[in-house]
């Protein structure tokens, strides 16, 4: 039907009832004095998603080579790598394949799946995180379920961009279902983030939600900002975004200094950044940078993908997500030939069992699921082609919640069934390095910070074991059981060690009973190094487990360096 038909329809109907007209449904009418829908063919819906993947790939395999070589400054034109075909390839890419643990549970488990499902098959994920889902995914593998893992009590990067970068995969199974994307983020978005990092996450998937409808990036933008709380600060910086690209609609690099003032400068809107310095990997800024690349980028795919990477910071992720919310509103079979000429279909994503097709057909039957779930449904013309048929909601937000005013924790532990179905090891293993540095000893709860390990240099002394605190809370612990020989002296000999700008400290334990707790810093080892002897006289004669805890204190540089642990009986 014509769209002047239509709208001379519009205008006969509006005192019997609404009718909502927009993007791909310009095929039929949800029916009068009926809920207002959207209506987009499945081979359409199809095309539009799965020029969503492209337009990741593309983004993340443009920006690559930049990703925070560029902080708190604008990446120079002749530094901006250029545009190969055969960069589209991002198969080990973990912006786009950390996304697809998510699929695979909603494959296995249905639109339904628990949290707490949702946080089992996360922890046992075998690729490499850093930031808030490292720091997630470790507490999930302790125990602490969902949603406390992602909660700023627990998790120190709640507030990063970790669920930004993967929330593509929410609104490409939520065509015109804000409300389905807004679900996602509640199940997936929280095993790792709170606030405006999981708000992050929202406002992608609400963006990619409009932009199967929708191809005037304002609205589409302005449809995400609907999917989160008007009042947190995450909304602020998109709306501020909004305004200084009025003002400055020939200009990005102005808008961007406003951003940088704001959201870079201002502590006000760093409250819980991991890091203070000229690194930002919070949510907000990296966010405003995602927008700043579909305004300003007018619809054109290379000047889109181009801004948000010269943004800088997350100089790969930002473009993206800006990438694969254009190209979800162009489709697949408009977009430029040399973003889809060298795509290999059989390249498998790493960690995944998916390559393209079998991606692009995971999707499709998910979106089956999520249409019906949401009040919709399926209609098959007399041609065999199929329409979904898609109410129209308004948008729902969760409640808000920042960061730095969190409200209280779950108590969510996971039960030990639960735990049994988690295979992976929390924190880093060691294991190895323990054994040679230490022969005997045994390490637990050693995080990934600060490159624990075995060092054959490190500050002035020669094969030294460096270990971190799995978390804020949770120091890394070395163990033994030894049988002390009675009638003589034991002392414990250690020397131990810390970063220049950072203290810990060290607590050693006789079967759970701490015997000595001593703080290791500039205070107590000016040259950085410390000698404790540690007097195990008591213990003569008993059969007892040692303990060594690197402890952690302000949670700022907490290795701890260990150049010697003796056992000397005389």
């Amino acid at each position: 039907m014509a769209k002047n038909v239509l709208t001379i329809l519009l205008i006969v109907t509006m005192g019997l009832g609404l009718v909502y007209l927009s993007g791909c449904q310009t095929d039929g009418l949800g029916g009068i004095g009926k809920t207002p829908v959207r209506r987009i063919a499945v081979e359409d819906y199809a095309d539009k998603m799965k020029a969503g993947w492209i337009g990741q790939m593309a983004g993340v395999g443009w920006g690559g080579p930049t990703e925070f070589h560029y902080k708190g400054e604008i990446i120079p034109e002749d530094k901006m790598p250029s545009w190969k075909p055969e960069l589209i390839n991002q198969f080990n890419q973990d912006d786009i394949y950390v996304e697809m643990t998510f699929l695979r549970t909603l494959e296995l488990y249905g639109m339904d799946v628990s949290i707490r499902q949702a946080g089992i098959d996360f922890a046992n994920s075998g690729y490499p995180l850093w930031h808030a889902n490292n720091e997630g995914r470790t507490l999930l593998r302790r125990g602490i379920a969902p949603p406390d893992s992602g909660h700023p009590e627990f998790n120190r990067h709640a507030d990063d961009i970790d669920y930004q970068i993967e929330a593509d995969y929410a609104g490409l199974i939520a065509p015109g279902m804000p409300n389905v994307a807004i679900e996602l983020g509640e199940t997936f978005g929280r095993l790792m983030n709170y606030g405006d990092g999981l708000y992050g996450g929202q406002f992608v998937g609400g963006m990619y939600a409009e932009a199967f409808f929708e191809d005037d990036i304002e609205k589409i933008v302005r449809a995400g900002l609907k999917c989160i709380p008007q009042a947190s600060q995450y909304a602020e910086c998109i709306h501020d975004v909004l305004t200084w690209y009025k003002q400055n609609p020939n200009d990005w690099q102005k808008t961007w200094q406003l951003i940088e003032e704001k959201y870079q400068d201002n502590p006000d809107y760093r409250r819980y950044s991991c890091s203070k310095g000229d690194f930002n990997i919070d949510a907000k800024i990296n966010g405003a940078y995602i927008v700043m690349g579909l305004l300003y980028g007018e619809g054109d795919p290379d000047k889109t993908i181009i801004i948000s990477t010269r943004c800088g910071q997350d100089s790969d992720c930002n473009p993206s997500n800006s990438g694969g919310i254009l190209f979800t509103t162009i489709g697949f079979k408009n977009l430029p030939d040399k973003y889809k000429s060298a795509l290999n279909p059989e390249g498998k994503f790493s960690h995944t069992p998916y390559n393209f097709p079998t991606l692009v057909s995971v999707c499709e039957k998910l979106v089956r699921q999520s249409v019906v779930r949401a009040g919709g449904r399926i209609e098959k013309g007399s041609d065999g082609r199929e329409t979904f048929v898609i109410p129209v909601s308004k948008p729902r937000p969760g409640r808000l919640e920042q960061c730095w005013e969190p409200g209280p924790i779950a108590n969510s532990k996971f039960t030990e069934a639960e735990m049994a179905k988690i295979t992976a090891i929390a924190g880093k293993d060691i294991s190895e390095a323990v054994s040679k540095f230490a022969p005997g000893w045994k390490v637990e709860n050693c995080g990934f910070d600060m490159d624990p390990g075995l060092k054959e240099q490190e500050l002035g002394k020669s094969n030294v074991l460096v270990t971190h605190p799995i978390d804020s809370r949770t120091g890394c612990q070395l163990s033994r059981q030894v049988k002390l020989p009675a009638g003589k002296k034991t002392t414990l000999s250690l020397t131990v060690g810390h970063h220049p700008e950072g203290d810990w400290d060290l607590i050693v334990a006789a079967d759970g009973k701490e015997i000595v707790r001593k703080a290791v810093g500039k205070e107590t080892a000016s040259d950085g190094w410390m000698q404790t002897e540690v007097d195990l006289s008591d213990l003569a004669g008993k059969k007892v487990k040692l303990e060594l805890i690197n402890q952690p204190t302000g949670w700022m540089y907490e290795a701890g360096y260990w150049a010697e642990i003796s056992l000397v009986s005389q």
